[in-house]
């Protein structure tokens, strides 16, 4: 008999961790929209952020970092590991034959691949100005069906995988928030946070406070101002998916507002604030612009901007108290 002793992995409750593909399996019973086609698509965009994943760890060694010398459609400095998160996920979904219509951060026009199908949205590398003093950075994605140019609440799966100390998925397919941290041993990412709530009150905010002269509303710089009094801790990364990924799980707020400079808010619609307003309101939170809710904006471009406030309700409720005073 040997003498090895074997470890069960399990999550966060104590339970077996499930790897993802078998949870998809059994979540078919009681989400009537996962398909089988659709859960290949999800699996197709999971093995992508596999790869993704390997190739930040290694971004040091492969010469992969910094500048790769050129813009994208939306003016911004393009780091090398964006191009090439960005062609992992345009070949594995391509290659697929599930995805009809792909759009991403980093090119101009949909790629229509077919008529009817699943449409996938991502931003490949959110927070990329990151990648080379090695901070949290990661990858967004939505999907609808057959058109992308639907309001957030149609979404049909939305999430995003953190590279950080660990790489986690975060994802709602309509019926709550789950996630699952990677095992590089198994090479799965296992069901690790069966139900992710959001906290309805919490003591972090995160928002540039270095733009606040360029912020366009007073009520933002008094409600900032209220958060201070109340002892709130400013947390603020740079890249969206890591402020957000704390906000989901400590509570609270993250803001991205209109300024003088980006007067319709800086963050993308169809690829940001949609599949991250989808998470936090499917964890029980808000999203919204300010002045209208978030997933009930029909997209009237594919990389249109929104001023986006997300969080727990008590904080996104009390900032509207005050941009509307």
């Amino acid at each position: 008999m040997s003498g090895k002793i074997e470890k069960e992995t399990t999550n966060q409750e104590g339970t077996m961790a499930v790897p993802f593909t078998a949870y998809l399996l059994t979540a078919k019973e009681e989400i009537p929209h996962l398909d089988d086609d659709l859960i290949l698509l999800l699996n197709e965009i999971v093995s992508a952020t596999k790869e993704i994943a390997g190739k930040v760890r290694k971004a040091g060694l492969l010469s992969i970092l910094g500048s790769a010398g050129k813009t994208n459609v939306q003016g911004e400095e393009v780091q090398k590991l964006d191009e090439l998160a960005n062609e992992i996920l345009l070949e594995n979904l391509k290659n697929c034959g599930k995805a009809c219509q792909i759009a991403s951060e980093e090119i101009e026009d949909c790629l229509v691949v077919s008529e009817s199908g699943y449409t996938v949205a991502f931003d490949p590398l959110d927070g990329s100005s990151n990648i080379d003093v090695n901070v949290s950075i990661g990858t967004i994605f939505s999907i609808h069906k057959d058109s992308l140019m639907k309001p957030g609440r149609e979404q049909l799966a939305a999430g995003y995988v953190i590279y950080g100390p660990s790489t986690m998925l975060v994802m709602s397919l309509g019926k709550g928030v789950v996630g699952f941290t990677f095992d590089p041993e198994s090479g799965n990412f296992l069901l690790s946070h069966p139900e992710i709530k959001l906290p309805e009150k919490g003591k972090i905010y995160s928002i540039n406070e270095a733009n606040r002269d360029k912020w366009t509303s007073e009520g933002l710089r008094k409600f900032i101002d209220y958060l201070k009094g109340e002892k709130y801790t400013l947390r603020y990364v740079g890249s969206m998916v890591a402020d957000v990924h704390r906000t989901l799980l400590k509570g609270g707020i993250f803001v991205y507002p209109a300024d003088k400079k980006n007067t319709n808010g800086k963050l993308r619609l169809l690829y940001e604030a949609s599949p991250m307003s989808f998470l936090i309101e499917q964890a029980g939170g808000i999203g919204t612009t300010g002045r209208e809710r978030i997933l009930d904006i029909v997209p009237e471009d594919l990389h249109q901007r929104v001023p986006v406030i997300i969080g727990s309700k008590w904080e996104v409720e009390k900032c509207l108290e005050f941009l509307h005073f």
